[in-house]
C-alpha cells in the first residue's frame, strides 16, 4: 500500500465522504436536481455529468499500452480463458445474482445487470501492480476489453435484458430498452476517451519516448481519474440523496449480490490459472481482470439509458463502493496465495 499515492491509499474513505458530501448538498440546496440536469450534452445526460465521466476514463486509457496485443496474445490459454471469463462468465454470474436476490426490485436488478456487463479497465491496472501481477498481460487485457465492449456492450445488453429474460420466462414487464440507446451511450462515454488515450499513447510516446511517457505524462494525468470519480459521485448522491436516505435497505440488498459476484469471479479465476499452470502473475491478472468491472461506463450507461435519479444509476454508483474495499482485500489474498503456493516466484521490482 506504501507505492500508492494518498488519495489511492484511502480511496474508500474519500468515496464515503463525496457520498456524503453529495447527500449533504442534495438534501440542502434546493432546485439542485434542476440545475445539474438543465444543460445536457445528450438526452438524458447532463452536462456536469458527462464532464465527470469522461475525465474518469481518459487518463486510464492512456495508460494502455496497445502495442503490446501480441505478446500476450501468442499465450492462447490465458487469452482465451481471459475472453471466456470476461464475456461469458462474469454476465451470465451477474445476471444470475440479480435475478435470485433482487427479483422485487427491476430498476436495480437491470443496474447490476449492466455493471457486470462492463467489464473491468480501469482499477484492474492498480489491483494487478499491488498483487505483483504481470503488467504487461494486463495492459493488453484492458486493451482488449475496452475493443469488445464498444463491439458487443449493446448487443449483450440486449440479450441478458430483454432476450435471456424472455426465453426463461422472467418477467421483463415496464422495462422499455432501446439497444441504439446504448450503443450511442458507449460509443460517446467509452469511444471518445479510447481514441484520444490511444492518440495521447502514440503521440507521446513518439514524441518524448516510452520511458517520459509513463515516468513524466502518466504520472500527472493518473490523478485525474480518481478526481473524476470522486466528482461523479458527489453529483450523483446528490441527486440521489432522497432515494437513498429514505431507503437505505434498498442500498444494502444492492451490495449483497455485488460482494457475491466479486468473490466468485476472483476465486475462481484464480484456481484455473493454477489448473492451467499459469505461473503465479498471470494468474493474478486472470483473476482481477475478470474479477473487476468498469464502473465508470457502467454508471454512464444506466445515466444514459435511463436517466439520472434512477434506481439502475443508484446501483452503478453503489458499484464502487463494495468494488473499492473488496478488491483492496484480495490483493493480499492474492499476495499470500503466492508466499503459499509460488514459494519460488521471482520478486518483481
Amino acid at each position: 500500500m506504501g507505492r500508492l499515492s494518498f488519495v489511492d491509499r484511502f480511496l474508500p474513505v474519500w468515496i464515503l465522504a463525496a457520498m456524503g458530501l453529495g447527500l449533504g448538498l442534495g438534501r440542502g440546496v434546493p432546485g439542485l436536481n434542476r440545475a445539474l440536469d438543465s444543460v445536457q450534452v445528450t438526452s438524458g445526460t447532463s452536462l456536469p455529468i458527462f464532464v465527470g465521466l469522461l475525465v474518469m476514463m481518459y487518463p486510464v486509457l492512456a495508460k494502455v499500452r496497445y502495442g503490446q496485443v501480441g505478446a500476450v496474445s501468442r499465450d492462447r490459454r490465458m487469452l482465451v480463458s481471459s475472453l471466456v471469463l470476461n464475456w461469458v462468465v462474469g454476465p451470465a454470474v451477474m445476471f444470475a445474482l440479480a435475478w435470485l436476490l433482487l427479483p422485487d426490485l427491476p430498476a436495480y436488478r437491470t443496474g447490476l445487470i449492466i455493471v457486470g456487463l462492463a467489464r473491468c479497465i480501469a482499477m484492474v491496472l492498480i489491483w494487478n501492480d499491488l498483487s505483483c501481477g504481470d503488467r504487461e498481460a494486463a495492459a493488453v487485457l484492458v486493451a482488449l476489453n475496452s475493443l469488445f465492449q464498444i463491439l458487443m456492450f449493446s448487443v449483450l445488453g440486449w440479450f441478458y435484458l430483454k432476450v435471456l429474460p424472455g426465453w426463461l420466462g422472467l418477467s421483463t414487464v415496464g422495462l422499455h430498452l432501446s439497444i441504439g440507446r446504448i450503443a450511442e451511450t458507449v460509443a460517446i462515454f467509452l469511444g471518445v476517451p479510447l481514441v484520444a488515450g490511444f492518440l495521447t499513447r502514440t503521440i507521446g510516446e513518439r514524441a518524448k519516448g516510452r520511458a517520459w511517457y509513463e515516468q513524466r505524462l502518466l504520472p500527472r494525468l493518473g490523478p485525474f481519474a480518481l478526481y473524476g470519480l470522486l466528482y461523479t459521485i458527489v453529483i450523483l448522491f446528490a441527486l440521489q440523496g432522497h432515494t437513498i436516505t429514505t431507503h437505505p435497505g434498498d442500498v444494502a440488498r444492492i451490495a449483497l449480490p455485488l460482494l457475491a459476484y466479486f468473490a466468485l469471479m476472483w476465486f475462481g479465476p484464480f484456481l484455473l490459472g493454477r489448473r492451467l499452470r499459469l505461473g503465479y502473475e498471470r494468474t493474478a491478472t486472470l483473476a482481477f481482470t475478470a474479477a473487476g468491472n468498469n464502473f465508470e461506463l457502467a454508471i454512464a450507461v444506466c445515466i444514459g439509458v435511463f436517466g439520472v435519479t434512477s434506481g439502475q444509476a443508484l446501483a452503478g454508483v453503489v458499484g464502487p463502493l463494495i468494488e473499492v474495499p473488496v478488491l483492496v482485500s484480495l490483493v493480499y489474498v492474492s499476495l499470500w496465495a503466492r508466499r503459499r503456493f509460488y514459494p519460488a516466484a521471482p520478486a518483481r521490482t
